[in-house]
């Protein structure tokens, strides 16, 4: 599989709330989905080691009506705290996308 970000017709993040964040990954074919979730590469541990959270704090739900992933996880310091870089989340998935 080529990567991810060459796959996929929407890669974005969000805050899910002020404490979690929401890494969506959408396809625009069944094939490009089932190929990536077959391939295991996106998984909790990845997640947790990529964005320094727990991994039992990672959730991730395969949507297949959609060909989506939804990643979720908290953040590691609340929106709109002090200290805070990325008051909306929008700037998260990248991280994944270098990887991937």
């Amino acid at each position: 599989m080529d990567k991810l970000y060459n796959n996929v017709c929407v890669f974005r993040s969000k805050n899910a709330g002020p404490f979690l964040l929401t890494i969506d990954i959408m396809f625009d074919t069944e094939k490009k989905f089932e190929d990536a979730v077959k391939s295991g590469v996106i998984n909790k541990q990845i997640i947790a080691e990529l964005y320094k959270v727990p991994e039992d704090t990672v959730n991730i739900f395969i949507f297949r009506p959609a060909f989506a992933l939804k990643i979720v996880f908290p953040r590691a310091i609340s929106s709109g705290a002090p200290g805070d870089r990325d008051v909306y989340g929008a700037q998260q998935a990248a991280c994944l996308e270098d990887f991937l």
